[in-house]
């Protein structure tokens, strides 16, 4: 019986009798000779039938393979450089599981609404392979920074009662007897308990905004990450900031360069992603849009276009910090030395992806707290517990979050999120 291996690990079985499963990529032939092109989520490899080693029938067989078809191939392991993955199988033996109908995406081109409802097929393409092994890098690589740091995960709850973000972009749903629930905006408020707990967590899960937004850049549902840090000030939060995103690049160049590759992104523009990253107050900001003929209003959120052009004038991301505090969540803490400014930050990605990271330091004290949850019109009743971080034990703290589907989409240098998580949740989109 011939060893099963994954594609991916054929490098340790040259030489050797191997068995690879997997389904039809594609299939030439040449006279008495069939060149079968198999995937099997790891990797392609290309496997080379003779008619007169393997015999009429099972030569016969592996003809009526069609796209997508499941299959066994047993054969002999060969390096072959002009060969995809650099290796070659000889086959000896061909097993079908299933012949695949027609398949409905050909190598020729379709509309993206096409591929969008045949997302599940969408996803075998080599393209969206190596997205989804990107994607897997940037959270492996997540985990292991703060892991490796001493950092708590903190699961914290999908379902909350009160808005964190704004009550404008809330998911509300009946949660029996007790009223109304909404989707969680954010998990950050709960990973300022654990802070206040464990010192250091982060929050990991998913998150949901009923922002009617049809932009390039959001989805309604989508990943995020959340560090918490006690005793953290604004600066302490940029170093950490930093530190994080060049960790989470340097894993993917390191460890998914042939993906990098596949979706044909620029290197360079990612390797110059090193500490340290350039930091300008919002003021310098408005400065800049200013320069570049933008009519900015002080006091104005930043938006889309006002996010590319700050940050085409850095190689590498920039860290914004010190925003107008009303344009800003009410836990932010306002600058002592300036209230009308919040000390907060964003990092916006280089190459005009935006804002993939926002933060700030938390407001630490309480009847500054109640006071800012009274001007946003939030019910103090739902937020006595976040006002209990501050009853007990209140202290300096700060933290951010990174949204993934924005940061696969930068690295791998896409146009759109809905290619950066497996099954997109847009206004319009609700399948499959």
């Amino acid at each position: 019986m011939a060893t099963k291996v994954y594609i991916e690990d054929l490098s340790k079985h040259v030489g050797e009798n191997v068995t690879l499963q997997g389904w039809l990529y594609n299939l030439r032939s040449s006279g008495k000779i069939k060149f079968l092109l198999m995937r099997d989520g790891t990797g392609i490899c290309q496997g080379v039938a003779v008619k007169s080693v393997i015999g009429d029938e099972l030569f016969i067989r592996a003809g009526e393979l069609t796209q997508e078809s499941s299959f066994k191939m047993s054969g002999t392991i060969r390096a072959e450089q002009r060969a995809p993955g650099g290796f070659e199988m000889d086959v000896t033996n061909v097993e079908i599981i299933s012949i695949a109908k027609e398949y409905p995406i050909t190598p020729k081109e379709h509309g993206v609404e096409f591929l969008a409802d045949r997302r599940h097929l969408w996803l075998r393409s080599s393209r969206q392979h190596a997205v989804m092994r990107v994607r897997h890098e940037i959270i492996r690589s997540i985990r292991e920074f703060f892991d490796d740091r001493g950092f708590t995960l903190l699961d914290a709850p999908i379902f909350t009662p009160a808005a964190c973000e704004g009550t404008s972009t809330l998911f509300e749903t009946e949660y029996f007897d007790l009223g109304k629930a909404y989707l969680t905006q954010s998990g950050q408020l709960y990973g300022e308990a654990g802070a206040m707990a464990l010192g250091k967590v982060y929050v990991f899960g998913p998150t949901f905004r009923a922002e009617k937004s049809k932009t390039r850049r959001h989805l309604t549902e989508f990943w995020m990450v959340e560090p918490e840090v006690a005793f953290n000030d604004l600066a302490d939060n940029m170093d950490l900031a930093e530190e994080f995103l060049e960790h989470i690049v340097t894993n993917v160049l390191k460890n998914r360069m042939q993906e990098l590759k596949t979706l044909e992104r620029n290197i360079q523009k990612l390797e110059v992603v090193k500490r340290p990253f350039p930091r300008i107050t919002y003021d310098q900001a408005v400065e800049i849009l200013h320069k570049n003929n933008i009519p900015f209003e002080w006091g104005n959120d930043l938006g889309a276009t006002d996010e590319t052009v700050i940050s085409e004038q850095f190689d590498r991301p920039v860290m914004v910090h010190r925003y107008p505090s009303e344009v800003k969540a009410f836990y932010m803490k306002r600058d002592p030395e300036n209230p009308k400014v919040a000390l907060a930050v964003d990092v916006l990605a280089s190459e005009g992806y935006g804002e993939i990271i926002g933060g700030s330091q938390r407001e630490d004290d309480y009847d500054l707290l109640l006071a800012r949850l009274k001007e946003h019109n939030l019910p103090q009743e739902a937020f006595d517990w976040y006002l209990d971080l501050r009853r007990y034990g209140s202290v300096p703290h700060a933290g951010f979050g990174l949204g993934i589907e924005r940061t696969v989409a930068w690295i791998c240098g896409l146009e759109h999120v809905r290619e950066t998580i497996p099954f997109p949740r847009m206004i319009y989109r609700l399948t499959p």
